[in-house]
Order: C-alpha cells, then structure tokens, then sequence
C-alpha cells in the first residue's frame, strides 16, 4: 500500500495593509520572533516597505509590512501612501488590520474601495481583541463580513499573541504551492544599517513631541567592527526641519539626546548580538519633506 504524498511546500508574499496604528509592524514582528519593524503608539511610524520572512515547517511566509494608508497631505506622505497602495497588485495576499478599539472609518472606506477593484485575495485581522469585550468581536465580525468576501476573518492581538496561530494558518492556506524563497537563516532583506536607522527613528518618535518625528529621517554614516575586540562602531545623524526642532531633540545640556541613543543603543545591541558604541548627530535639513532630492537621498523614493 503505497503512503500518501506529503503536503506541498506552501511559499508566498503577504502584504500587511491598514490605517495608520493598526498594529502592523507589531504584527510582523510578533510572527518573525524578533523586531525588525518599529512601532510606537504615534500614528504613520513605518514609513518603507519593511520585508520579513516568516520560517515554518512545510511553508515560508514572506511577510510586507506597508505603512499605514491614510488620506495623505504633503508630498512625503504621499509617496508613502502610493507605495503602500502598489503593494495591492504585486503580492500573492493582502492581510488588512483593522483596530477592533479605535476603527478608522475615512481610512477603512479608502482602502476598501480600492481592494474592490483587486484580484489579490483578501484576510481580516481585527487587532486589539484585549481591548475590547468579548461580546464586541462577533458583531464586529458580523459587521466585516457584510462589507467584504474575506477569505478569513481572525480576531487577534499582536502584542499579546492571541489567535496569531490561527491567523498563521489561514495565511498558508491561501498561498499558492512552490519552492521556499529565502533560506531558512535569513529574516528580511533589509541591511543591518538600515534597520539600525528605523531603530533609531523609533526612539525619536517615542521620545518627542508631537511635531519633531514627522520632521525626522536619520542616516548612518560609520559601521563598522573594531579589529580588536567584539564592538561595533555606529554613527547616525538624525535629520530635521527646522533650529527649534534640533534643540528640543538635544534637550538641555544633551539629556534628551542621550535619551534616545541609550534606548536606541539596547535595541541594536540585541539585534546585532553585540555591543555597540551609537554616537549620534543632529543636523537641520530645512523642509526636507518638501523637496524631491532631500526624500530621495533618505530613501524614500
């Protein structure tokens, strides 16, 4: 008696899509097991298409984590916003977030309408389930499955790792059958330096007012290893619009600054498995959200 054939590998990308503080990026990092994508509680923090690959037995997940879709003013934000709304067309599934607490209706509407005209199959994760009552979710399901032919609603919360198994699941089930894409040691396809500047970012997105992270790009101009002993040499500038803007990043005397690269030191340190001597540069670059070149010399094409 001949034995059944083992199920076929399973490998394709996932485009995570949403409005601004979804959850996303808390998400990606959650299923890959450790960060690679920012996050705050400030909302359009993830500004590029973050890449992670998802390892698991019989299937490979290769996971896009967008920025958020919102109706976008200014010229930054409006590639942002184009980037993340190309992603529709190019991958094999779209996993929108929703916030079961704080829904986005102007954003909902947005994207929804233009995941009508998609041919790429669609999941729903509504996030936030711990922050809401229990008797909340099967509406809110109710509600989705009104608007949309889902291929899967999953009520989740990212930052708890409730019903992320299930949501797992319901993402192989959609791929389509094929070789892995990556090997089994690689999690993204961003450099190391580039995830260093998000980190970076992050912190000033954390640790500042209102104004000053929307103002900010950061890049690294030194990394490297010392020859003599395990530590790793990082110099970053972070990047704003306006004198008033870099003092409140100082801060009196350089306490605020200091802030930010200790928090942004622990971050790296833990993803290069090393320690790491982060010196950190302010420097103004007037209305760079506004100029073409400026953008696209901090990558953001």
């Amino acid at each position: 008696m001949s034995q059944p054939s083992p199920p076929a590998f399973r490998c394709g990308t996932v485009a995570i899509m949403g409005a601004p503080n979804a959850g996303k990026s808390t998400l990606l990092n959650r299923l890959l097991g450790m960060k690679i994508a920012i996050t705050s509680k400030r909302p359009q923090t993830t500004r590029t298409r973050i890449l992670g690959v998802v390892h698991r037995t019989g299937a490979q997940i290769i996971l896009l984590d967008t920025p958020g879709i919102h109706q976008a003013k200014g010229p930054l934000n409006t590639r942002i916003v184009a980037a993340a709304l190309a992603a529709i067309e190019d991958v094999d599934l779209l996993l929108w977030m929703v916030d079961a607490e704080r829904p986005d209706p102007a954003a909902e509407a947005f994207l929804l309408e233009r995941l009508t005209a998609a041919k790429t199959p669609v999941l729903l994760a509504i996030n936030k389930i711990d922050r809401v009552a229990k008797t909340q979710i099967l509406p809110l399901i109710d509600a989705w499955h009104q608007r949309y032919p889902f291929g899967a609603i999953v009520p989740v919360s990212a930052r708890h790792g409730h019903q992320i198994e299930n949501l797992e699941r319901e993402m192989i089930q959609h791929l389509p059958e094929g070789p892995p894409l990556f090997p089994e040691d690689e999690v993204t396809d961003q450099p190391e330096r580039v995830i260093v500047t998000e980190m970076i970012r992050e912190k000033v997105f954390r640790l500042t007012g209102a104004e000053i992270p929307y103002s900010t790009a950061v890049t690294v101009e030194q990394f490297k290893t010392r020859p003599d002993r395990p530590l790793v040499d990082i110099h970053a500038t972070i990047h704003l619009e306006r004198d008033s803007q870099k003092a409140i990043v100082i801060g009196k005397g350089g306490a605020k600054l200091r802030q930010i690269g200790e928090a942004a030191r622990m971050d790296i340190e833990q993803l290069l498995g090393a320690k790491v001597f982060l010196k950190l540069f302010v420097r103004v670059q007037k209305n760079w959200t506004r100029d073409a070149k400026s953008m696209q010399r901090f990558g953001y094409p």
